[in-house]
């Protein structure tokens, strides 16, 4: 698998964040950075995040410790410990309410690359708590531990750790034209047109399940996968795994209960988007840096 040239980090993905896992089962470190004032938490209600608005762009709003125990432990940013606190099922803090907490899937173009990568963690953890409630094995009350990361069973004694789906993501190209796509996730009126993307099935390569889904999607052959990027995508607990592929033939033909319409775009019609009257994958997204890359190549 050859890596394709990438330009920039994705969204949601910060070397910011130590997540400093080797604290996670230090539970002595973790009461006293609990409690320090330097500390900062991030605040979740009912999967949204507690925003701070004042400036010219949102931002994570941090918080000193507010006497309770954390949720989580996300980790440390310039070597300050970051915890998150779920509210979903408690009473909010004075002088907060449910409209300072927005939804974090329309802030992430907006949002510092830090801050994205901390409310994404935190948003992906508490979703997976909050549909794991109980023991697969044996249906025992599940309660977490090291630091949040893991759901312990009293009762059968497993541990269980947070899931993330592994999704391939690809621009698939044929000389000088993009293969892409218009799902039927995308309301029709947004005229967007996308990279192809689907789930890795079990006992399947990344390079199978690109060229499985390709064909399955639009009937498209596909030859050489390159690797490009990967971006964690909690939307809700994804990895997407980005990849520029060949395509070996040309005829499209669509799986119509996944696909609205599918097209050869050469890179003038991308560029000119919006005058065609169509529009593309929003700029934190690795489909649309999967596009933008391959634009800029020679």
């Amino acid at each position: 698998m050859d890596f394709a040239q990438k330009s920039r980090p994705n969204h949601y993905s910060s070397a910011a964040l130590d997540r400093a896992a080797h604290l996670r089962e230090n539970a002595c470190w973790l009461a006293r950075a609990a409690k320090n004032s330097t500390s900062r938490y991030v605040l979740l209600h009912e999967g949204k995040v507690l925003i701070e608005e004042s400036g010219e762009t949102p931002r994570a709003r941090l918080l000193p410790p507010l006497g309770l125990a954390p949720d989580l432990f996300l980790g440390l940013t310039d070597g300050l410990p970051v915890f998150a606190l779920d509210f979903s099922e408690r009473a909010l803090p004075d002088g907060i309410t449910t409209e300072f907490f927005r939804e974090l899937r329309g802030l992430t173009a907006l949002l510092p690359m830090l801050d994205a990568a901390l409310l994404a963690t935190a948003r992906g953890i508490f979703n997976w708590r909050a549909t794991h409630k109980y023991c697969p094995r044996c249906g025992g009350t599940l309660t977490p531990h090291r630091a949040g990361w893991v759901l312990h069973c009293a009762q059968c004694k497993k541990d269980h750790f947070p899931r993330t789906d592994s999704a391939v993501i690809m621009l698939v190209t044929k000389g000088e034209v993009a293969l892409l796509g218009q799902s039927h996730r995308f309301p029709p009126e947004w005229k967007m047109y996308s990279t192809l993307a689907g789930f890795v099935e079990p006992g399947e390569s990344l390079e199978d399940a690109v060229r499985r889904e390709v064909f399955e999607e639009a009937g498209i052959e596909v030859g050489a996968v390159h690797y490009h990027s990967s971006q964690p995508w909690p939307f809700p607990a994804s990895l997407m795994l980005g990849f520029h592929a060949e395509g070996l033939s040309e005829d499209i033909v669509l799986q119509d209960d996944e696909m609205r319409d599918a097209r050869w775009f050469s890179r003038t019609q991308i560029r000119d988007h919006a005058a065609l009257g169509f529009g593309l994958p929003p700029h934190d997204s690795i489909a649309r840096r999967l596009i933008e890359d391959w634009l800029a190549q020679p």
